[in-house]
């Protein structure tokens, strides 16, 4: 048998407030689609586990009360908006921009924690989700930042300490470690705060002590200066947005609400089956809930995936690509071949019970450009729905694989 291969998408991570140019930079892979193949341990330690890496800057109003209450609803806009961007903003779409721009315009525009930086709120470790990517972006910024599976926190102390500083750190892994980026702080007034980078190291696991990373701070001047305004801090201390000196927005959080902690282990690629299983017993009540097929173009990030002999089985599966709902009953899937090339398969469904649904696809063909080229292809599917709301859903399919699908815009 050969393993169904699938489509990772690669990019290039930042410091999270604006950083030195740097004499080195990290060699990362330029963006591009590899091959890859991982395991799932607990839904089915004899499948593959499929992967789409994503930016884990998404969520959305959640049944949890607590989560409700830490997040109003223009800040529930703004990570809504932030649902399905690649690279914490790297790879954003104009519209999706667009979307992120307006939310944090109106966020600016409340009234949030007056004096920000007055706050014992802006205290405490911060991770990035978002970041505009200025022409102005340092080396350090554009190395690291656009990378999903490392993840980006910013420190922030300037009164629990007699030593104010804010640091960025560059989480690599829990095998591997972390680079920490430092600055002395000062605070300007009730939203700004002034800094100057003085030193970095590599705390890497397996070696017994820090490696200095070569930037020579004391000779860079005015360059190793800068400041970060707070726009806004939400009145639960749980979502911040700065803006820094050299034009860059960046949309932070303490408090991840359960979608974004379960598309955030996704994009890193460990412990999905856990973080699935812990995500709907949180968040779906079976005995209750009637999820709806809702319509739209959803896109495949991740499944819990048998070996089958051909990519074209797999794509009639639907363990590829994107399923399209219509509204008349109508569905298809659709996989992107090689360029100018597709599969496509339609059929229409049915509702037999609660959150499940009768899939027949029967209308199968290779599509390039205005040609198609029918396929002989008849599949009866079986799909219970395990969760959705507008931008997410976990289902249940053929052979009861395990899918996550994010809804496109």
């Amino acid at each position: 048998m050969v393993a169904l291969r699938f489509y990772t998408v690669e990019m290039s991570l930042p410091c999270l407030c604006p950083c030195p140019s740097s004499p080195i930079s990290l060699s990362l892979c330029s963006p591009r689609y590899n091959l890859l193949n991982t395991t799932s341990k607990r839904l089915d330690s004899s499948r593959n586990c499929r992967t789409l890496r994503i930016s884990c800057s998404s969520s959305s109003t959640v049944t949890d009360q607590t989560q409700q209450s830490s997040f109003n609803d223009a800040e529930l806009k703004l990570i809504d908006a932030l649902i399905g961007i690649q690279g914490r903003g790297k790879s954003a779409s104009p519209g999706q921009l667009n979307d992120v721009e307006s939310a944090v315009k109106v966020l600016e525009g409340l009234e949030g924690i007056q004096n920000p930086t007055d706050s014992d709120l802006i205290e405490g470790r911060w991770r990035l989700m978002f970041t505009t990517r200025p022409g102005t972006a340092s080396p350090i910024q554009r190395t690291f930042t656009g990378v999903d599976v490392f993840t980006v926190f910013q420190d922030v102390y300037l009164k629990t300490t007699n030593d104010p500083r804010v640091s960025n750190i560059v989480k690599f892994s829990d095998f591997i470690g972390e680079l920490k980026v430092e600055a002395a702080a000062s605070i300007k007034d009730g939203k700004r705060v002034l800094f100057r980078f003085d030193r970095a190291a590599f705390s890497l696991k397996f070696l017994p002590f820090k490696v200095p990373y070569p930037v020579p701070f004391r000779l860079l001047g005015d360059e190793a200066k800068g400041w970060l305004d707070t726009t806004y801090l939400s009145p639960s201390g749980n979502l911040r947005i700065s803006r820094g000196n050299k034009g860059t927005t960046f949309v932070l959080q303490k408090e991840t609400v359960p979608r974004q902690k379960l598309l955030a282990t996704i994009s890193q690629d460990k412990g999905v089956a856990e973080a699935i299983d812990e995500f709907l017993a949180t968040n779906s009540n079976p005995a209750e809930d009637d999820y709806e097929l809702l319509e739209g173009s959803w896109q495949m990030i991740w499944s819990s995936q048998m070996f089958t002999d051909s990519w074209i089985e797999n794509a009639a599966n639907g363990l590829m690509g994107r399923q399209i709902i219509e509204k008349d009953g109508r569905i298809k899937f659709e996989v992107n071949i090689i360029p100018a090339f597709r599969f496509s398969m339609k059929g229409k469904f049915i509702k037999s019970e609660s959150s499940t649904y009768n899939l027949k696809m029967d209308d199968a063909a290779i599509i390039g450009g205005a040609f198609g080229y029918p396929v002989d292809i008849t599949n009866n599917i079986e799909l219970k729905i395990l969760y959705t709301d507008e931008k997410l859903r976990i289902s249940r399919g053929f052979d009861n694989i395990i899918f996550v699908h994010i809804r496109e815009i």
